[in-house]
């Protein structure tokens, strides 16, 4: 390219023919995955008064409880972590978690007020 770019739309005219979407952004479960009975906790204990939603209860690999934990945090559209073996989620999503977890055939207890 031998053109210098001085404006966003002569930077919008760029064609990339080598690039193709992700067809798959989000990781659907594995098919091995077994169905858990879960509890979705709400705390804030030890976080600085931050609410955090809590899935407890599953058993299975590290890497089967980051896959769910990443499907969680994707439909809420916000951030977690895995410790523990628990999945944390930033916020009180507890009812909209539980709603997505009893969709996908899980057991989903809620616990706390």
């Amino acid at each position: 390219m031998d053109k210098k770019l001085n404006s966003l739309d002569a930077l919008a005219s760029i064609k990339f023919d080598n690039l193709a979407p992700d067809p798959d952004p989000v990781p659907d479960l594995p098919d091995k995955f077994v169905k858990q009975d879960l509890e979705a906790h709400f705390s804030n204990k030890g976080r600085a008064g931050k609410t955090v939603t809590l899935i407890k209860g599953f058993d299975g690999d590290l890497k089967d409880l980051k896959a769910l934990a990443k499907t969680l945090k994707n439909a809420v559209g916000v951030g977690g972590t895995v410790k523990n073996g628990e999945i944390i989620i930033q916020g009180n999503y507890r009812d909209a978690l539980i709603t997505l977890l009893t969709e996908m055939g899980h057991q989903v207890k809620r616990v706390g007020g």
